[in-house]
């Protein structure tokens, strides 16, 4: 059946000015963005802090500091809320031993804690959606394994976000699967998860987006200036490969450069996060990461998934990768006294808001393509079924040319092509799936049928 938008309606499109359909707000999502508490993640930062050093190659025997203790406490504390919340949320250490490199002095054990809360839709619950904070810290020395490395911001904080978004949303359910880590060895290359990314992809793991908190735990810039009301979001757009797959040079013979899986999947963040956290923006940044920087969306990105990394808007480096000390009147080190708990908490929001809406929602449509044999100043488009029972049909977004974000959007029932009256010339476009409950997914961006 082909959807044809006629009348008002496509008098409306034809113009550019059709309002997108309103989502309503869903209680559940409301629910675990309510809960999120700013206290508790300040116990978990300082719990952390307490550990004196977090460091890859640092002790892993003694129950008070180190590493090892550190991801210990972790697993128990995941275990612990798990366990409240009805034991659904599953706790476990996912370990993998990294040969002499150089940042890694010996053969070294580097281990994840991973909490996978399972989704409750046969459908969905292949689906998965991961979120991530690294728990190692460092000094200014990155192969200095014994001195102080409180590591309260980086990434403490994202640690700690994540924790607290496991012990919540695992009193919850959700129709895809969630996964909540706590990675290692992020500041000695990514290994932790370099080798989680690895392993999803030769297991075929279906993971439909990536979020990763790293820095996040500030709203003060290092001139002193505050800035608590934005988050920076970076998404990747082409990767720079040596050699484009097919896909990637279907966006770039489109003009598609700016609708990657991750711009996508950000522009979804963002739209849900700013309305589940209402005053507060999620800023997407059009490149990967902070300049030549990384993080461990970045592994993720490398195997081909979706994946974004937030991170607080403006970066103090007094107080990020330097040993704790007081120079010429300044207090140099990542202290938990420099963490802003409540903007933590703003970001937490952010991320549960979208994991949640993620996971209700049916999965992007796949096969979706843009009909090209004739030329004409209408669009056709068409796409596969999805198979979520709860399914209530498809809505087509588009923007110009010239705008990042959809401007427009229009719901065309159960059916698998429709025909708009804007030109493919003129405009981009995508696919969401929606479900009974007003849950969309993310969209997806055609391919040209030739």
């Amino acid at each position: 059946m082909v959807r044809i938008l006629t009348g008002v309606t496509a008098a409306l499109l034809s113009a550019g000015v059709f309002a997108a359909p309103s989502n309503g707000a869903q209680p559940q999502i409301e629910r675990v963005v309510a809960e999120i508490s700013p206290q508790r993640i300040e116990a978990h930062v300082r719990k952390l802090v307490g550990f004196q050093t977090r460091h890859t190659m640092s002790d892993t025997v003694s129950d008070t500091q180190g590493i090892g203790a550190a991801r210990r406490w972790i697993k128990a504390e995941l275990e612990r809320c798990g366990a409240q919340a009805g034991g659904r949320l599953q706790v476990a250490f996912d370990s993998h031993i990294a040969p002499v490199s150089k940042r890694i002095a010996r053969p070294t054990e580097i281990v994840n804690v991973v909490a996978t809360l399972p989704g409750s839709q046969p459908q969905s619950a292949g689906r998965i959606y991961v979120v991530s904070g690294h728990y190692d810290s460092r000094a200014t020395d990155v192969m200095d394994a014994q001195g102080n490395a409180p590591g309260a911001n980086d990434d403490a904080s994202g640690t700690a976000a994540v924790i607290e978004m496991a012990c919540v949303m695992a009193r919850y359910r959700f129709d895809a699967t969630l996964v909540f880590m706590a990675v290692a060895a992020e500041e000695q290359g990514l290994l932790g998860s370099g080798h989680w990314a690895q392993q999803a992809k030769l297991n075929k793991l279906n993971i439909a987006g990536m979020l990763n908190n790293d820095i996040i735990g500030s709203s003060r810039a290092d001139d002193g200036s505050v800035d608590g009301g934005q988050v920076r979001l970076f998404a990747e757009g082409i990767p720079a490969v040596k050699e484009m797959s097919d896909g990637v040079r279907s966006l770039v013979a489109t003009g598609g450069e700016n609708d990657s899986l991750s711009r996508q999947l950000a522009r979804h963040v963002k739209q849900v996060g700013e309305r589940y956290v209402p005053g507060f923006k999620v800023n997407v940044i059009q490149r990967a990461d902070r300049y030549l920087r990384g993080g461990d969306h970045m592994p993720f990105l490398a195997q081909g998934y979706a994946a974004l990394r937030f991170t607080e808007p403006n970066e103090d480096f007094a107080h990020q990768h330097q040993d704790v000390r007081v120079e010429n009147g300044v207090q140099y080190g990542d202290l938990p006294q420099f963490v802003d708990y409540d903007y933590v908490a703003q970001v937490a929001r952010v991320n549960a808001a979208a994991l949640a809406s993620l996971a209700l929602a049916p999965a992007a449509p796949a096969g979706v393509q843009v009909r090209t044999a004739q030329l004409e100043n209408a669009t056709t488009l068409q796409w596969q079924p999805n198979t979520e029972p709860d399914l209530a049909g498809y809505r087509i977004v588009w923007r110009a040319t010239t705008a990042d974000q959809w401007q427009g959007a229009q719901d065309v029932g159960n059916v698998t092509q429709a025909r708009l009256k804007l030109s493919k010339d003129n405009y981009f476009f995508g696919v969401q799936a929606v479900d009974n409950d007003g849950n969309v997914s993310v969209a997806t961006y055609p391919t040209p049928l030739r």
